[in-house]
Order: C-alpha cells, then sequence, then structure tokens
C-alpha cells in the first residue's frame, strides 16, 4: 500500500521543475589583489606563477564566477546525502572557494600540502571547529548538524589569505556559479520561493527576489552593481 505521504512526494516530483540563470556585474571590476604567501616556503612553491585573491572573480564581459544561487526554504524529504563534500587544501588555497552542503552530510576535509594548516570555521548556528592539520594528516571528517540563514566562511589560522565559503542548508535547492556566470538547480518541487543571490562581495547587499518554479525549465538572471559613490 502506498501512503499519502509518499504519493504527495512522488507527485511533486513528477511536478519538479529546473532553474536556470546567469550572474553578472554590471561594473568596472577593480584590480586583481596578488596574494603573498612568501611567509611558507610551500605554498610560494606550489605555484608556477602570481596567486590571486579569489574573492571577486569576473570575466571580461561581466559574467561572474562563484556566485551562489539558493531558495530560503523549500519543501524536501530526500534525506541527507551520503556522499561528502570535498573541500581540498591545495598550494595553501581552499578549493572550492564556494560551496554548498545539506545539514548533517560529511564535509571530507583534505591537506595534498606538505605543510601545517589550521581549520576554523565561524558559523552562526552551528559549533565552531578549530582543528590542526599537520602534513602528515591527509584527511579529516565533520559536519555541520544544522543549517545556517546565510553563507559563513572557513579560515586557516596559519595562512591568512586561505578562506572558503560555504552554505548549510536543509535543502539540496543550490547552486554554484561557472567560470560563465552558469547556474542550474534540478528538481525543485513546484512552487514560488524566495530566493538570494550571493556573492562575497556583496555579501551584505545579496540580491534577493522571488521565483515560480514549475515542470520544466525557469530562467532567472542576476546582476550586481556596483555601489553608487555617496556624493
Amino acid at each position: 500500500t502506498v501512503s499519502l505521504l509518499t504519493f504527495v512526494f512522488s507527485y511533486s516530483l513528477l511536478d519538479a521543475g529546473t532553474l536556470k540563470g546567469t550572474v553578472k556585474y554590471d561594473g568596472k571590476s577593480p584590480p586583481k589583489k596578488r596574494l603573498k604567501m612568501g611567509a611558507d616556503p610551500v605554498c610560494g612553491s606550489s605555484h608556477s606563477g602570481a596567486v590571486f585573491s579569489e574573492s571577486f572573480k569576473v570575466s571580461a564581459d561581466g559574467l561572474m564566477e562563484e556566485a551562489l544561487v539558493y531558495l530560503k526554504s523549500a519543501p524536501y524529504s530526500g534525506g541527507t546525502p551520503s556522499e561528502p563534500v570535498i573541500l581540498d587544501q591545495k598550494g595553501c588555497i581552499y578549493t572550492p572557494h564556494v560551496f554548498g552542503m545539506v545539514a548533517g552530510q560529511d564535509l571530507l576535509i583534505k591537506n595534498s600540502d606538505a605543510t601545517l594548516h589550521n581549520i576554523h570555521s565561524m558559523p552562526k548556528v552551528n559549533k565552531e571547529f578549530n582543528f590542526a592539520m599537520p602534513k602528515v594528516v591527509k584527511e579529516k571528517k565533520t559536519t555541520f548538524k544544522q543549517s545556517e540563514p546565510e553563507p559563513f566562511y572557513i579560515k586557516c589560522d596559519v595562512h591568512p589569505w586561505m578562506k572558503t565559503w560555504v552554505f548549510v542548508s536543509d535543502h539540496p535547492y543550490y547552486a554554484v556559479t561557472d567560470a560563465d556566470g552558469n547556474f542550474s538547480i534540478d528538481g525543485i518541487p513546484a512552487g514560488t520561493y524566495d530566493i538570494v543571490c550571493w556573492q562575497e562581495k556583496f555579501k551584505k547587499r545579496p540580491i534577493t527576489g522571488t521565483v515560480t518554479i514549475g515542470s520544466g525549465e525557469t530562467t532567472k538572471d542576476f546582476t550586481f552593481k556596483r555601489p553608487s559613490k555617496k556624493k
């Protein structure tokens, strides 16, 4: 016998849709900021050329990489993903620089460097963690048990330029834009939702709005604008 809950969930999946779009930046991009890694010889020697800050990645035609798009709330009963999210420390850089995960999902932190790192999370709801990963410790698993209202950062206390941003959600309806500014979120139940487009440099001024999802594809684009100078 199929329960009513199973029937409703199955029906919602049939009615689920995909949200796609592009995130752009309208304005003159600031000059790239070169990272100074000289304090740790292992970090500098891991790169053949200059390494720049990842806080603002915009192409020549304004396409914005590593912007995070997410629904503020949405019905979800699919459980916690079994596959872990992987965060690597490679060349004294966190990879990825921006990512999302579901509350309770495993976070597998790797150390691909032959040097010491210290991983320090800065959540608002969850308990923060702060632990060292010497070069002989290559993997450590942790998690965030509760969802967070907005993205927060994880830093390395040994290398002050190292930072990654994570969004911990109670559903999987989020995405990070690629190098062409594109994102895609699949399997969203039909309905109208509050939506947020977040980018590190605009973290205090994210773009918010609503979107209505039906079966098939829905498109919604976002454009960040450089704040006008105060007169």
